[in-house]
């Protein structure tokens, strides 16, 4: 263990991906002492851990980006319309060297607790190598999707070959030719992978609880001719994306399904599977709200699987059936439904016959044992809340913040929690974070967060606190406009419904962009309504 220390400071930014870098350089404007905590060895977040083969981004890169600096956007070129990992995680570090971030930056620490010290007015926090920080402000910038599920397979421990899990990956990678390799999971991690290593293993075995539906990526260079239209109207793209449910160009249709006939239905799913990627979900404008309209989508996805899978009995293993279309993040995938063409390639469904138990040879189901040389986990995240509640955050009187959220998590605006003073959460549950461009939901809460502190400090306040009416007040607003969409149909990890235990909440604020920006600008214009200062 490292030898003890104790530092006063302005701000303790937990996470050093995309959120807590440019907290980092928000806050330094500001003219604050603040100091960066990560666990990994380095910068990059979601993209320094996922190094999982076929790992790519799955929103276009160009809007992938920041748009805070003009200069930093003219400077980098990305290669690809959707980024692979390396080059994700290349672009962090870029940004944390041109801003010169690193210097703040802790690595290779895991934040243990966070106290809040009435007395002091400040937070007490401390790490896993024994350090301890005074801090007047914490921001939680620890992602959405970055603490995995526990592995609950009986005989796991039992296996006697390699296992691997998606979301930490060998940095050296793996072969694996001429092994016999299985997959558990087909989230979108498996999705990625699964074409990548069914091209290398001898054989590939596909253990598929629940299929996921996956619009193609048609990933490719981005050419000369589409980067001088992206600079020349940049501006103009970014105002367009910022105006849209989800913060990104996404084409959306304002005809609802029974305004097509049923030709039409079939030529817009056509025209908008040969675009790809997540616009997919916009092909009516009530996909998500009316199930009749929900399911002509799902037919229509189900004949596109048909035809793409030679198998019959394949394709429709491969056709969810137990939740409607879009209520779980759709996939953006490269050949994964023609993966399954391959000889090499078995797909098992694990509805029809279960998993008994790993076993040294490989995994036993209710029909049969298969014998696998590698095994890959890929079995998903608790998501949004996991990270929060397994670091010892405690607020006024002591108050836990994973007991406070033993019903589900309660916050005002997805940024800040009642109870907890001076405690930000960047894309926190209860803001529009994953049903979003992440990037573009990262700018605005690091700016809200960044210019709250500002309006303080100018009025010489040291403590802010959502108050407990404002923030139920908000729970209930997340829960509202949740409830008549279809989303709360699915067993998904939006709901929370994927971790044994977790409370079945919908987690993110499915109100869209423009109209949580709005909600989050009129606190501010009306002095910070629902916060108590002090």
């Amino acid at each position: 263990m490292a030898e003890q220390s104790r530092q006063d400071i302005d701000a303790i930014v937990v996470g050093a991906g995309f959120a807590g870098l440019y907290m980092l350089h928000k806050l330094r404007g500001l003219g604050l002492n603040a100091r960066v905590i990560e666990a990994g060895d380095g910068v990059g977040g979601t993209w320094f851990w996922n190094r999982y083969p076929g790992a790519r981004v799955d929103i276009q890169s160009m809007e992938y980006s920041f748009s805070f600096d003009p200069e930093l956007e003219n400077e980098w070129r990305w290669s690809e319309r959707y980024a692979p990992q390396e080059e994700l995680l290349r672009y962090a570090n870029h940004v944390a060297d041109r801003f010169d971030l690193r210097r703040d930056i802790q690595l290779e620490t895991r934040v243990t607790a966070a106290v809040w010290d009435e007395q002091a007015q400040r937070w007490s926090v401390t790490t896993d190598l024994g350090d301890e920080f005074s801090a007047r402000w914490v921001v939680m910038a620890t992602g959405c999707l970055s603490t995995p599920k526990a592995i609950d397979i009986a005989g796991i421990e039992d296996f006697a070959g390699p296992i691997y899990r998606t979301f930490e990956w060998p940095r050296e990678g793996v072969d694996f030719t001429g092994q016999r390799v299985g997959v558990v999971g087909t989230g979108s991690s498996a999705i990625q992978s699964i074409p990548v290593i069914a091209e290398q293993a001898a054989q590939l075995t596909v253990f598929q609880r629940t299929p996921n539906y996956c619009a193609p990526a048609w990933n490719a260079p981005i050419t000369p001719e589409q980067y001088s239209d992206w600079d020349a109207n940049r501006d103009a793209y970014r105002a367009t994306a910022r105006g849209q449910m989800v913060a990104a160009l996404f084409d959306p249709t304002e005809r609802t399904a029974a305004e097509f006939s049923p030709a039409e239905q079939e030529a817009e799913f056509a025209r908008r599977w040969q675009i790809g990627g997540l616009p997919m979900m916009s092909l009516f404008a009530d996909v998500l709200t009316e199930p009749d309209a929900n399911r002509v989508a799902a037919d229509l996805m189900a004949r596109k699987i048909h035809s793409l899978v030679d198998d019959p009995a394949t394709a429709e293993k491969l056709v969810p059936k137990t939740y409607p279309i879009a209520t779980k993040r759709l996939c953006v995938d490269t050949g994964y439904y023609a993966t399954f063409n391959r000889p090499n390639v078995d797909l098992v469904d694990l509805r029809a016959t279960p998993i008994e138990r790993i076993t040294a040879e490989g995994v036993r189901t209710t029909a049969r044992e298969i014998p696998l040389d590698a095994l890959v986990l890929a079995t998903g995240f608790d998501a949004m809340t996991g990270t929060l509640t397994r670091i010892d955050i405690r607020g006024r009187g002591g108050l836990a913040l994973k007991d406070k959220w033993a019903d589900g998590p309660h916050t005002f605006l997805g940024l800040t929690i009642a109870g907890f003073p001076n405690l930000f959460t960047i894309t926190g549950p209860g803001s529009p974070s994953v049903l979003t461009n992440m990037m573009m939901s990262i700018e605005q809460h690091v700016e809200w967060i960044a210019d709250c502190i500002a309006w303080l400090g100018e009025r010489q306040l040291a403590t802010i606190e959502a108050s407990g009416e404002a923030e139920a007040e908000w729970v209930a607003h997340v829960a509202e406009v949740a409830e008549p969409t279809l989303f709360p149909q699915a067993d998904s990890w939006y709901m929370g419904a994927n971790v044994p235990g977790k409370p079945r909440v919908f987690l993110p604020y499915v109100g869209g962009f423009p109209a949580y920006v709005e909600a989050c600008n009129d606190v501010v214009a009306n002095g910070y309504r629902g916060f108590a200062t002090g």
